[in-house]
């Protein structure tokens, strides 16, 4: 088990927000379109697509709680976004907010978990987008657990981002990193991100 994977909990930082990273979904698009694992255990330049999410949150500096399947689950997943956000919010009870990063993004950047908390110190709830696209990870402040932990179903925290946009405490930002659009639902979106990671990173040999 590598370093980033030997807790699910980190303990909660002063001023900081948790990264709630999402893991419990089942992941069916992927196998249906032709993959051999969990799209989450899928390798990927050498990591699985969860640990590289991992290592991004570890990179960024800020508390982590990975949100796991239960066994009453059913069938290997939850029983949707928004009881997986409800379920890790109130295991983090205590942080000062939350950022929510699906497990399925390997290539966002540390940097960008970083943008998102800073901009919870000013707005109760932060939306990144990239290319005009939203992104993730949303961020939620402390004044959201309530809304946060009582969530159900598959719709996530759209309905609280609603309402904050329609009060005008949203704040959007504008981050020039692909990563947080691009997720991996299928194999074909897998050989993209394998693509995008051997563009980066340096050839062998060279200076």
């Amino acid at each position: 088990m590598d370093w980033y994977d030997a807790s699910d909990t980190a303990v909660p930082r002063a001023g900081l927000p948790t990264v709630i990273v999402l893991a419990a979904g089942r992941g069916e698009r992927f196998t249906r379109s032709g993959g051999a694992t969990h799209k989450l255990q899928a390798p990927l330049a050498g990591m699985t697509v969860l640990q590289r999410v991992l290592r991004a949150v570890a990179e960024s500096g800020l508390p982590c709680h990975v949100v796991r399947a239960e066994a009453d689950d059913g069938a290997g997943g939850a029983a949707g976004m928004g009881d997986s956000i409800a379920r890790g919010v109130r295991a983090t009870a205590r942080a000062a907010g939350w950022l929510i990063l699906p497990g399925d993004l390997p290539l966002v950047g540390a940097d960008s978990l970083r943008r998102v908390a800073a901009a919870l110190a000013s707005s109760p709830v932060a939306l990144p987008f990239w290319n005009g696209r939203q992104g993730h990870p949303v961020g939620f402040g402390r004044c959201c657990f309530a809304a946060l932990a009582r969530l159900q179903g598959d719709q996530g925290a759209a309905s609280i981002m609603a309402a904050h946009r329609q009060a005008g405490t949203l704040c959007t930002l504008a981050l020039a990193d692909p990563g947080i659009v691009a997720d991996i639902d299928t194999v074909a979106d897998l050989a993209r991100a394998e693509a995008r990671l051997a563009a980066t990173m340096p050839t062998l040999g060279a200076c």
